[in-house]
Parts: C-alpha cells; structure tokens; sequence
C-alpha cells in the first residue's frame, strides 16, 4: 500500500546496485526536502529514541495526511523524506494501516543503518503513527 513517491523512491533503489549509491541519493532526498519553520522545531515536535535530533508536525487537510520533518543529521533528513513519501497524501485512517516496516525493507535500510538509526527510524514510524491516530 505505498504511495506512487514511495514507488519511485523504491525503483530508484532497486537501479542502484551499490549501498553507498542508494547512501548518497537518501541524503540528496534529504538535501531536496523543504526545511522545516524552526519555530517548528519544539520539545512538542521532537521525536524521542533517535540519536539525532529530529522534529516531526503533522498536518492533516480534508482528511488526508501530511506532516514537515526536521533534523540536524543529512542522513536522517534523508529518511525522514522518505517516510514523507511513504506517508504523505495517505488518507487519515490509513496512515496505520502502512507496514513501514516491510516498505522500508524493500529499500534494503534494514540490512545497511547502525542499531542507532534503526531505532531512530523505529521511532519516527511510530510517532506519525500515533501523531495521525490522534487527528482521527
């Protein structure tokens, strides 16, 4: 159930035969996704469990899912426009439903993060799920 950005994020990996090339395109994802307001960029926004700093607001027009993310890493703004993708244009009641889990494996991010950014990866799946839980 993954959305036509998503898609294309995972046919750009499957191209890329070399980790260190799918490496470079995520953080060139994170170097393309627009900055989030630093007013933004909150106790109430941040998400904790990731080793580096990271901020997740969500928006949610005519039912359907949004949110900005922040963060001081290149490589985590990168994956956090990758869950941008994932999850953005997902109606409300949807975003739940999503196996980020399994998605995220079919971009191979499971074999190649550190323990550290797996559980940070963990962690902003599991805010937005609980940030869109409680817009419904």
């Amino acid at each position: 159930m993954a959305t036509a950005a998503f898609e294309e994020i995972a046919e750009t990996f499957d191209f890329l035969d070399d980790w260190e090339d799918r490496y470079r395109h995520v953080i060139e994802l994170g170097r393309a996704m627009p900055p989030m307001d630093e007013a933004l960029c909150v106790p109430a926004t941040k998400v904790e469990g990731c080793a580096s700093q990271v901020w997740i607001m969500p928006r949610v027009e005519n039912g359907i899912f949004d949110f900005q993310g922040e963060s001081d890493a290149m490589i985590v703004r990168g994956l956090i426009a990758i869950l941008h993708a994932l999850y953005s244009g997902v109606p409300l009641g949807q975003v739940g439903q999503i196996d980020a889990q399994a998605e995220l494996a079919r971009l191979g991010l499971d074999e190649h993060l550190s323990s550290q950014r797996s559980n940070g990866l963990r962690a902003m799946v599991e805010r937005i799920r609980l940030l869109s839980a409680a817009e419904q």
